[in-house]
């Protein structure tokens, strides 16, 4: 039996249960609530479902009669629907996560001293600096803190630390090359220049764009 067919039967369970234990005088509404509740749900999955069919492999399954298809034939069809809504599902997903990360960046280019630098990076000035820049293979000794678009703070410094910019997610690479030693940073780092299609883990679900409060301490090689 497919993964998918358990879940809906499970989610089923409940009520098949209660119909067996329903007095006689409501057995006939049971069964029509039964009947009901997955009809909402085949709506919703199937809109183009052939119900008389459904009816047919409902009752004989139900009576325990047997059955016009072979059980290969059944299996690769409900194989082939559970991959269907997995696909749509994941569809969905991505076009909610690119629409928020959109809705959330126009909200940030809208605030008060924002920037844009290179590939859509928001730059935000919290303290000036004076000193030198990164060059693209050297080091930067950097405090920061690392924020989700809802603020949920994912990563942050306890005391400075050295990176190599060549090891860094792009968004700082672009970022912190153009970026005087003493300064420190708001940043708004798009999706595509962070952790991208895949996110990272369980802390960064992907097509998450970031926030980074960075401090420049110095700069190396």
């Amino acid at each position: 039996m497919s993964r998918y067919l358990f879940l809906s039967l499970c989610l089923f369970l409940p009520l098949a249960q209660a119909a067996a234990e329903a007095p006689p005088n409501d057995a006939h509404d049971l069964a029509y609530s039964l009947g009901a509740s997955l009809g909402e749900r085949l709506r919703n999955e199937v809109p183009d479902l052939q119900i008389q069919a459904l009816v047919e492999g409902l009752k004989a399954a139900y009576q325990g009669k047997p059955l016009a298809l072979k059980s290969e034939r059944i299996e690769q069809l409900l194989a082939q629907h559970e991959a269907q809504i997995s696909e749509q599902s994941a569809r969905s997903q991505i076009e909610t996560a690119l629409e928020n990360e959109r809705r959330f960046l126009d909200q940030e280019k809208a605030k008060p001293g924002v920037r844009q630098l290179a590939d859509g990076i928001l730059l935000t000035e919290l303290a000036p600096g004076s000193g030198n820049k990164a060059s693209p293979n050297g080091s930067v000794q950097v405090r920061y803190t690392g924020r989700l678009p809802d603020g949920t703070v994912f990563d942050q410094t306890q005391q400075p630390q050295w990176f190599r910019l060549d090891s860094v997610i792009a968004g700082w690479r672009i970022a912190l090359a153009q970026m005087p030693t003493g300064a420190r940073w708001r940043l708004v780092i798009p999706s595509e220049q962070a952790y991208g299609t895949e996110g990272a883990g369980d802390l960064i679900a992907p097509y998450t764009p970031l926030v980074f409060d960075i401090e420049l301490l110095g700069v190396a090689g």
